[in-house]
């Protein structure tokens, strides 16, 4: 049977007790409805797995005893930042839940002039929460020991010309490169756009900023679609998805 796996942000040692309360301590109590004795696994992004066991449990507050820590090699060795253009509900949802199995280390959603969502005060803290959330949980489904950053929204320009990496790209299915001819790098930085892709400006902006444009094949892609794609062709050209350990 396989033991479940939960984020906390509280640090983490061996034979200690702490105590899981909120969303998680229900999850634990009313949905899994585990119990003293029932194990289960917590991490907290500093690279380690706990192994751990509940002592107690109600729907407020649950209490674990942390046994031994281990260091699962999960997290890729090609470091991949992606600035999505923020799109529609759950196409957004899934692009993120999705990218942060293949291993993304970082997300800046991005607002652009295609996006159709528009968000500010607190509806944009909502649906930052609503996203942080799905980093949390795809992180505990998918075994990450550490939890990929999800930055606050911001433009295109600030995001492109803050990039440091000295692979950049943009996604457009009008670009003649391929990620076949590009030289093997352990940190990219990847634009997509949303629905309807960037616009001429948009990609003459990332150009400015050091972003080779490349292609995904030759048939145009959903945005959701491009960022799975890229993410899984990134990682097995230089990360992890060929069998390379980390």
């Amino acid at each position: 049977m396989r033991v479940s796996r939960f984020y906390t942000g509280q640090t983490l040692a061996e034979d200690t007790r702490i105590s899981l309360d909120g969303e998680t301590a229900h999850y634990i109590a009313r949905v899994l409805r585990l119990g003293p004795g029932d194990a289960l696994i917590l991490f907290n992004g500093d690279g380690n797995e706990y192994h751990a066991r509940l002592e107690n449990a109600d729907k407020k507050q649950v209490q674990v005893t942390i046994g031994r820590a281990t260091q699962p090699q999960r997290e890729s060795p090609l470091h991949i930042r992606l600035g999505q253009g923020i799109s529609r509900g759950e196409r957004m949802d899934f692009v993120l839940q999705k990218s942060v199995e293949l291993g993304v280390s970082a997300i800046t959603p991005l607002w652009t002039a295609r996006s159709q969502v528009r968000l500010s005060g607190k509806r944009l803290d909502k649906r930052l929460n609503h996203w942080r959330g799905i980093v949390r949980s795809a992180s505990e489904q998918s075994g990450r020991v550490l939890l990929p950053d999800l930055d606050n929204s911001g433009t295109l320009p600030d995001w492109c010309h803050e990039a440091e990496e000295a692979c950049r790209l943009v996604l457009d299915p009008q670009a003649s490169l391929t990620l076949g001819e590009l030289s093997p790098a352990d940190k990219v930085c990847v634009l997509i756009g949303p629905e309807g892709g960037l616009d001429a400006e948009e990609i003459a902006i990332a150009e400015a900023a050091g972003f080779q444009r490349v292609r995904l094949g030759p048939r145009v892609l959903r945005t959701e679609t491009a960022a799975l794609a890229i993410l899984a062709a990134l990682q097995t050209l230089w990360g992890d998805l060929a069998g390379q350990a980390s």
